[in-house]
């Protein structure tokens, strides 16, 4: 665990979330465009955000049943780790995050992308790039911290006679 190999995971998932942030305050530098454009980019975001809020609102329900199950099958029936349900609450968080951030990025390029392709195709083409860039970066850098996160936690919460390393890695 105290292995210089195991700490590049955390430190690849927050070098992949500094360079999300860098994409996106360089994608909000860029102008939105026109009047006309950057009216209807708010049209956009504001539906985008809107189908996002209902979209959770699903999801959130399904969400809250399936930690409520995991909870009863862990601590009623005991049937499997404690940690499991919370484990599924931070994983669900994360998850939810990033698609958020992934909206909020994909409808504030969406302009700025045409506004830049109105110029030349390499300064679209780099905008949107980046901008792609973001969401995949969050997901990924989210990921490793989460998993970095209950690696440590697990490691240093359960001894190693109790629980196996296999064990472990199945409740993450």
């Amino acid at each position: 665990m105290d292995s210089l190999l195991f700490w590049l995971v955390p430190a690849a998932s927050v070098l992949a979330l500094c360079f999300a942030y860098y994409f996106h305050k360089q994608m909000m530098k860029e102008s939105e465009g026109t009047p006309q454009m950057i009216k209807i980019a708010a049209a956009v975001r504001k539906g985008a955000m809107s189908y996002l809020k209902q979209q959770y609102k699903i999801v959130g329900w399904v969400f809250f049943g399936l930690v409520v199950l995991f909870s009863i099958m862990a601590y009623g029936f005991q049937v499997q780790n404690a940690w499991v349900p919370i484990a599924f609450l931070t994983g669900g968080f994360f998850s939810g995050l990033s698609g958020f951030l992934g909206m909020k990025t994909a409808t504030y390029a969406s302009a700025r992308t045409a506004n830049a392709a109105r110029t030349s195709l390499n300064a679209g083409l780099r905008i949107a790039f980046r901008s792609g860039a973001v969401m995949g970066l969050v997901v990924v850098g989210l990921g490793l911290l989460d998993i970095s996160f209950w690696y440590l936690l697990l490691n240093w919460a359960i001894p190693a006679d109790v629980l196996s390393p296999t064990h472990k890695l199945c409740i993450i």
